[in-house]
């Protein structure tokens, strides 16, 4: 780890319009503002949350292979948080009373007018949002991996930066190596849980630069307007928390929220960060990393003790001390083969001796609702903020010095895919909003509000965006009277069914008229996700060899289905199949972008017209 300073820089795209905090670039959806014509009794009120969107993002993708069936850190996740990012501002703006009549009516040529103004990705649309306190921001913020005094405070080294370095030549160097040897990963790292393709590295420094704006933001928010908490929610990919200094991991090549505390620190000067992490597994990056920057900082205390300073000397420049915790499932990756190291590591807890603060709960299964809030969460997952609240107290108790992060990795969520949660160590999707609820309390006494969710995990589309639902109404605070059975199972299934994505056809839900906060989250969606991932460009993923098709035998007369083909002799070779996919339906139409289409087996049944023989 290195902490020779260099300027802090976060690279914004030119002819990007600046916001007025000069911390990003605005959505076209633009800033949030209410109506006057829809709150005629309020003020303009200050936005509360911000959320941040970085297309860039979309960039890493997997191209070892054209069967992506086992990848699960997909660009598409993005477009699942995305869907519950809108159905949340939606039943935001309905609980407020900000839903108009209109909003179930939308014509065809409204449709069309839509259609035709999200091909304009500059124009910027601020009546679009109605919620009082909610803004998003397309980020287009990046940061150089070489040339960041953040990036080289967590994976920076010593002798250089080797490893920064090295991920950028993976990364340029993947399809060639690919091509060579089969994977573009170096020899012993998993090849299953790491993947890199060329724009990979555009993807992380993009999410980075968005985490970065996001800490901008929320502190020069709180310096403009004391008495108004700022918070952020950042969705970027990949995720972070496995990432050591130089150890990629578990889908994880940068730490994300580690470089945004650094960055928090170096160019805030904020001094004690809390880092909350509520992914299903354990974050053994971040504690890591946590644990070697207390380290540091405690060896820099010790020093300045025992040598006194001059009395007009100004005080010794420290590092940040950090509270590392986390609630996760033991039994699940990085520990589930039992390696003494991870589990003992994710089973820490220690508060104060050598200046380490590290508290690590681990998930239990549940039987009910009633036993997880009134138990489990009470007397243990709240414990994590207990414990966080008692370190920033021995540290100095509130003061501006103090920002809180969360790890949000929405894995943990009950309706996660069965084998990635296979320990029935879960949690029910309002945990992410009671949990944000009270992290933000706690910030409001500590931190003057400021909290920064940053995604991680999270893997099926219900998880996704029924987690992010869930928890964009937790940061939003108690301003708004919340309902949890916005995201019950049968509302979940609506949502799915109004934002399933088609191609020329519009959303339906039967019959039926959609409720008009459906009809809104669709509108909403149509402007928050205007990005697809890029097609993949066409490579020879195997040797060019001679096939033939196999033989196919004409339908019986008599018969109305086709005769089993002969199977193909052992010489003959056969075109490499399409995979078959785990995904939900909605999934894997929009995966199409990067798997090449297959076009279904049409069978038409002739029969003679009635009255004939």
């Amino acid at each position: 780890m290195s902490t020779n300073a260099v300027d802090v820089t976060i690279k914004i795209e030119a002819g990007s319009k600046v916001d007025p905090l000069g911390t990003g670039t605005p959505l076209l959806l633009g800033r949030v503002s209410s109506e006057s014509e829809v709150h005629p009794s309020s003020s303009k009120a200050s936005t509360c949350l911000q959320i941040y969107l970085q297309d860039e993002c979309l960039k890493h993708r997997f191209i070892r292979s054209r069967d992506t069936s086992s990848v699960v850190e997909r660009p598409e996740r993005l477009r699942a948080v995305k869907i519950g990012l809108a159905a949340a501002i939606a039943r935001i703006e309905e609980a407020e009373g900000a839903l108009k009549p209109s909003d179930t009516n939308v014509s065809v040529e409204d449709e069309l007018a839509a259609a035709l103004g999200k091909m304009n990705i500059a124009t910027s649309d601020g009546g679009l949002i109605r919620a009082r306190s909610i803004s998003v921001t397309r980020s287009t913020a990046t940061v150089d991996l070489l040339n960041n005094a953040a990036v080289k405070y967590v994976h920076g080294d010593i002798d250089g930066d080797v490893y920064l370095q090295n991920l950028k030549a993976w990364a340029r160097d993947s399809e060639d190596n690919i091509t060579k040897k089969g994977s573009e990963m170096p020899e012993g790292m998993p090849p299953l849980d790491l993947y890199l393709c060329p724009s990979s590295i555009d993807a992380i420094q993009g999410a980075i630069g968005a985490v970065c704006q996001a800490v901008d933001s929320v502190i020069a928010s709180t310096h403009i307007s004391p008495s108004d908490p700022r918070r952020a929610f950042v969705a970027v990919r990949p995720p972070g928390h496995h990432c050591g200094e130089d150890t990629p991991s578990g889908f994880c090549f940068v730490n994300n929220v580690a470089i945004g505390a650094a960055h928090a620190h170096l160019k805030h000067r904020i001094q004690r960060v809390v880092i909350l992490d509520i992914d299903l597994h354990h974050g053994n990056g971040t504690q890591s990393i946590v644990w070697q920057i207390n380290e540091e900082t405690y060896q820099q205390t010790l020093e300045s003790e025992r040598s006194p300073s001059e009395l007009d000397a100004p005080p010794p420049t420290r590092g940040p001390q950090i509270f590392y915790g986390s609630i996760h499932d033991v039994l699940s990756f990085p520990c589930e083969d039992g390696k003494a190291s991870f589990v003992q590591a994710a089973s820490t807890s220690i508060h104060g001796p050598h200046g380490q603060h590290i508290e690590n709960i681990h998930l239990q299964a549940y039987s009910s609702e009633t036993y997880f809030w009134d138990v489990l969460y009470k007397e243990q997952y709240s414990a994590l903020l207990k414990r966080a609240s008692q370190f920033l107290d021995s540290t100095g108790g509130p003061g501006d010095d103090v920002m809180i992060f969360i790890s949000c990795g929405f894995d943990a969520c009950e309706h996660e895919y069965p084998s990635m949660s296979r320990h029935n160590r879960k949690v029910p999707t309002s945990f992410y909003h009671r949990f944000a609820l009270d992290t933000c309390a706690v910030a409001d006494v500590y931190a003057r509000g400021r909290v920064v969710s940053v995604l991680e995990g999270g893997y099926s589309d219900r998880a996704l965006s029924s987690g992010a639902m869930a928890h964009i109404c937790g940061l939003v605070g108690d301003t708004v009277q919340v309902d949890e059975r916005w995201w019950d199972l049968e509302n979940l299934i609506k949502l799915e069914k109004a934002t399933k994505a088609r191609k020329f056809v519009r959303s339906s839900l039967g019959n039926a008229d959609p409720e008009p906060w459906l009809t809104r989250t669709s509108e909403l969606l149509s402007h928050i996700d205007v990005y697809r991932t890029p097609p993949q460009p066409s490579r020879n993923w195997v040797p060019p060899t001679s096939r033939t098709l196999r033989e196919r035998k004409k339908l019986s007369r008599n018969s109305s289905t086709p005769e089993v083909a002969s199977k193909p002799s052992k010489d003959t070779l056969t075109p490499v199949p399409m995979p078959s996919t785990s995904v939900s339906a909605s999934e894997s139409e929009i995966v199409s972008s990067l798997v090449a289409k297959k076009l279904p087996r049409v069978i038409l049944h002739v029969r003679p017209p009635e009255g004939t023989s």
